[in-house]
């Protein structure tokens, strides 16, 4: 029988899966959704997996098939930890935890405000934001605003930069939250912006997504708990 714990890992998948779909159409890459797999043919964009488990025990080799193997750096997120890839090339890139947060959980009132992306400028601003420096801020491309169910979330300082901010996707069970970040401050400045915005724009829906070492420490002490398991498979060095 299926607990309420493993219907929520199963629907943090399935949202998080949707996520790189959304992504991966913002770049004109075309994916589709299997039964036990999301998969893209071709490489998606920089930090997305080419492939995302749904279900547990997936066909290992029918999920490789649907990845292309033949160019460097494929990725499958194996979201309940329990395939072996190493035969097919692969190997544990990292392990992270799925979590998940109540709806209507209690919020700390934000220090910053914030608002949704809504234009080019302003995402063209949280991603550089975001990205700190370090030159990856291109892979959130403008096309990315018109996914309805995808909603960039810029938190600004006094003088109107964005300073911390994350993304939440909405799902037919939950809201995934990624790309949580704070220029100062770390996620304990950023989460209680992010929550407050996602009370605010989802309020029947609980929380997901994953995250491991200090980032998982940080949502923790924000009110999420673990529900599992996932791991990152990469093929090649």
């Amino acid at each position: 029988m299926t607990t309420p714990q493993q219907l929520l890992v199963r629907a943090a998948a399935r949202n998080n899966a949707e996520w790189c779909a959304a992504m991966s159409r913002s770049h004109g890459v075309a994916s589709d959704f299997g039964a036990q797999a999301w998969a893209a043919p071709a490489r998606t964009p920089l930090y997305y997996p080419d492939a995302v488990t749904l279900l547990p025990d997936a066909d290992r080799d029918a999920l490789v098939d649907r990845v292309d193997t033949t160019a460097p750096g494929a990725t499958v997120k194996d979201s309940f930890a329990d395939l072996d890839l190493t035969g097919a090339g692969f190997r544990v890139l990292f392990e992270a935890q799925w979590i998940h947060r109540p709806a209507g959980a209690p919020t700390v009132a934000p220090g910053l405000t914030w608002d949704v992306a809504r234009d080019s400028d302003t995402l063209r601003a949280w991603a550089l934001a975001w990205d700190d420096g370090d030159g990856h801020a291109d892979v959130f491309r403008p096309e990315l605003l018109a996914d309805p169910d995808t909603f960039v979330l810029a938190a600004r300082s006094a003088d109107g930069r964005v300073v911390a901010g994350a993304v939440a996707s909405r799902s037919d069970q939950v809201v995934g939250i990624s790309n949580v970040f704070a220029l100062d401050g770390g996620p304990d400045l950023a989460w209680p912006v992010v929550l407050d915005a996602v009370d605010r724009l989802f309020p029947a829906l609980p929380a997901v997504g994953y995250a491991q070492g200090d980032d998982l420490a940080a949502a923790v002490r924000h009110g999420f708990e673990p529900l599992g398991p996932l791991r990152i498979w990469l093929r090649g060095s």
